[in-house]
């Protein structure tokens, strides 16, 4: 498989190394230094993994699809355009591929985490909060992974109508408190508590190889495909 990268930065240079040790030949590599040479950096690419900054994701992933070039985009913060990028992969037959995150641990923690809220949606008496952190040099704030979490509680908790960073709780807010902390890769939690007792669901990375190996796997899944996909589609999970 020849990939081309876009977005060089840590998890760049991880996608590099396991894609290597994959066998997977790296054809193109692209950063801030060459950001207006997104297309010859594609001539040779059977697709594109893009993990960029959320304000460069949109034009880096229409590109990608404007070449033909099947594109797995894992940068969050941008997603006011998705739909947008949808369309354009529907005109051009494209196929691009979306996570907020590519570890399969995680992903099962978000089918946990719907299966739960359905739950405690028949104890109103319970009361819901999200904590996550992240290192420091973290660009968005809350985390895709923490807003996909939240989407999970709020469309099946009845009494929670939308989500608010670092908010104080109120009865029809979900409140997701965000803090930059260190090196740390990704630690979320839901916790839901009343006066006797407190429920809790976590997820802890050590790393970015799990986000790099599922970011893979999901390119090679995309290859001979045509549409717009997610994690539920290539791990058979069924979003409820």
């Amino acid at each position: 498989m020849n990939v081309a990268l876009i977005g060089y930065g840590k998890m760049g240079k991880t996608l590099e190394r396991l894609l290597k040790e994959k066998n997977h030949t790296v054809v193109g590599i692209v950063d801030f230094e060459n950001s207006n040479r997104i297309e010859e950096n594609l001539e040779k690419a059977d697709v594109a993994i893009e993990f960029s900054t959320p304000k460069t994701a949109y034009k880096n992933i229409a590109v990608c699809v404007h070449n033909n070039i099947p594109v797995v985009s894992g940068t969050t913060g941008w997603l006011d355009q998705i739909d947008d990028i949808k369309k354009l992969v529907t005109e051009h037959e494209g196929a691009f591929f979306y996570a907020s995150n590519y570890s399969i641990g995680v992903n099962i923690f978000f089918e946990v985490n719907r299966y739960l809220a359905q739950l405690m949606n028949q104890f109103p008496q319970y009361d819901v909060l999200m904590e996550e952190v992240h290192h420091t040099e973290k660009k968005d704030s809350p985390s895709g992974t923490a807003i996909t979490i939240a989407e999970g509680i709020l469309s099946n908790i009845d009494k929670k109508s939308n989500w608010k960073e670092n908010a104080i709780s109120k009865s029809d807010t979900l409140p997701i408190y965000a803090k930059r902390i260190g090196k740390v890769f990704g630690d979320h939690e839901v916790q839901y508590h009343n006066e006797v007792d407190t429920l809790k669901i976590s997820h802890k990375a050590f790393g970015r190889e799990g986000f790099a190996h599922g970011a893979i796997s999901a390119a090679e899944w995309l290859l001979d495909k045509k549409g717009v996909f997610g994690m539920n589609d290539m791990l058979g999970l069924s979003e409820k």
